[in-house]
């Protein structure tokens, strides 16, 4: 049960966050850092590309590497995102326990989290 980092990019930053929201609200991340201004060149479709984006630093567990990769192919607009993982060969005991516990199913959901999910609420993106 080691803990991994997941890496993303996309275009825009709507779309980092309802994907950053909806791996940490699904217990399929611990946190994903979003960080914008990234520049990126590559080729695709025989022409080389150049563009700004925002990376997507996922903190997960190896167990949830399929299913974090599901979701960002669901989530995502690309035609072939950027899925890549890197294991964690160290870190702070704490922290690494922190990711445990936060994708932890099979602990309950804080209160703010139930009541949220009872009554439909969306939250809102403007508040990171």
């Amino acid at each position: 049960m080691g803990a991994i980092v997941v890496v993303t990019t996309v275009g825009e930053e709507a779309r980092a966050l309802v994907i950053a929201r909806e791996l940490v609200a699904r217990r399929l991340a611990a946190c994903v850092n979003v960080v914008p201004g990234m520049r990126s060149v590559y080729r695709w479709q025989g022409k080389i590309c150049r563009d700004t984006e925002y990376l997507l630093m996922v903190k997960t567990l190896s167990e949830e590497f399929e299913a974090v990769a599901a979701a960002i192919r669901e989530l995502h607009s690309y035609e072939l995102p950027e899925i890549l993982a890197f294991e964690v060969g160290f870190g702070d005991d704490r922290f690494l326990g922190w990711i445990r516990d936060a994708v932890d199913k099979s602990r309950p959901l804080p209160v703010e989290e139930e009541e949220a999910e009872e009554v439909g609420v969306d939250f809102d993106d403007t508040a990171f």
